[in-house]
């Protein structure tokens, strides 16, 4: 006999529990489940714990606009929920005159999708804002911030809790029926689950999930890619108080310096194709191509000093060569399956559109 809830999450990472969120301050009934033993073990707990301010993405797109309005309703948030959190800036670089045009476009595209007090520096100003820097121009994105992203976590769990909804760990999900009215969730230790709503939030695991859903057209499921970014510590103190990001790559963001909240630095992530989502191993020896990437903005980074960190996977659905997709929410209205949402290629800025992702997808058309 199967029970019943109104509406079942799949996934409790930062996406899905904002999601969640979302659905029970609606006053809905949500559970959320997930296979792992803890909430946001993989690509949420992975990433450079960035707010992003929406500088790259296509005007128009999901990404652009959700990053825009996330960023916004996660600074909000943040102040409201003591969620540690630092808005410290952070220069897009050019290396060279000829990289100038670039991050003029950069400038462009960013003011098209609604940022402002972006900054214009030459050289020497932005030397004078880090004296180690080595640039031609830069771009100065005054609230581009940093964050501690389990802690935002907690604070959603703790909010969706409140509200009366639950999550479930250890409880994978096997596969998805169509039945009268709902839709039947059979997890590995054989609950039966129908629900009126099913959200598929499962990141590196979404596209494997749809594809077991009953009554899903293959034509509606992408192709999934893992895109494994490493991450480096840096064994000496770094001189920047700003995030120093050289200009963009078709598959990601360049190996950039971040910094966590207690002031340590990593460099990464780089870009490598990878066929296992979890092939999360650091090999030391990518390190000697992150020298190289980090000198053009950094001279002064001494041989020697970065040290293996940790590797995220991003949840792509498009693959080497192709241009970057875009996020892929899709609903009843696109599908034709009832009270189902599938959220495909949430990869950055997911972490810092996760609370506007979770009003986009109570707002969707023809969910209810």
């Amino acid at each position: 006999m199967a029970e019943c809830v109104q509406c079942v999450v799949i996934g409790a990472g930062v996406v899905g529990l904002a999601v969640a969120r979302a659905l029970a301050l609606q006053g809905r009934e949500v559970l959320v489940l997930e296979a792992e033993d803890a909430i946001g073990t993989q690509t949420s707990a992975r990433s450079s714990e960035v707010i992003h301010a929406g500088l790259y993405y296509p005007a128009g797109s999901l990404k652009a606009r959700l990053c825009v309005q996330g960023r916004a309703m996660l600074y909000d948030y943040c102040a409201q929920r003591s969620v540690p959190h630092r808005r410290c800036g952070k220069l897009v670089v050019a290396t060279s005159e000829r990289q100038t045009d670039a991050l003029q476009a950069v400038a462009e595209r960013a003011r098209a999708n609604g940022v402002r007090g972006l900054q214009w520096q030459g050289g020497a100003a932005a030397r004078r804002l880090e004296p180690a820097l080595a640039c031609h121009a830069a771009l100065l994105s005054p609230d581009t911030g940093i964050i501690d992203s389990h802690a935002l976590m907690l604070a959603l769990q703790a909010d969706l809790e409140h509200a009366g909804g639950a999550v479930v760990l250890r409880t994978r999900v096997q596969a998805v029926d169509r039945v009268a009215g709902a839709l039947r969730v059979r997890t590995h230790d054989g609950t039966v689950l129908d629900t009126r709503l099913l959200v598929n939030a499962a990141g590196l695991h979404a596209v494997d999930l749809a594809r077991r859903i009953e009554g899903l057209s293959a034509a509606f499921v992408p192709r999934a890619f893992h895109a494994k970014g490493s991450y480096f510590s840096c064994a000496v103190r770094v001189p920047f108080s700003h995030l120093i990001y050289p200009l963009p790559e078709p598959a990601g963001l360049g190996v950039h310096l971040t910094l966590d909240l207690a002031g340590q630095a990593r460099f990464g992530p780089d870009v490598q194709w990878v066929g296992d989502p979890g092939d999360l191993q650091v090999q030391a020896e990518r390190a000697l191509g992150f020298y190289g990437e980090v000198r053009r903005y950094w001279p002064g980074l001494p041989d020697g000093a970065l040290l293996p960190g940790y590797a995220g996977m991003r949840p792509k659905i498009s693959g080497p060569a192709e241009p970057a997709a875009d996020f892929l929410i899709q609903g009843p209205r696109e599908h034709g399956v009832p009270g189902l949402v599938n959220l495909f290629g949430i990869e950055s800025p997911g972490l810092t559109s996760s609370l506007a992702i979770g009003q986009y997808v109570t707002d969707l058309p023809g969910v209810w």
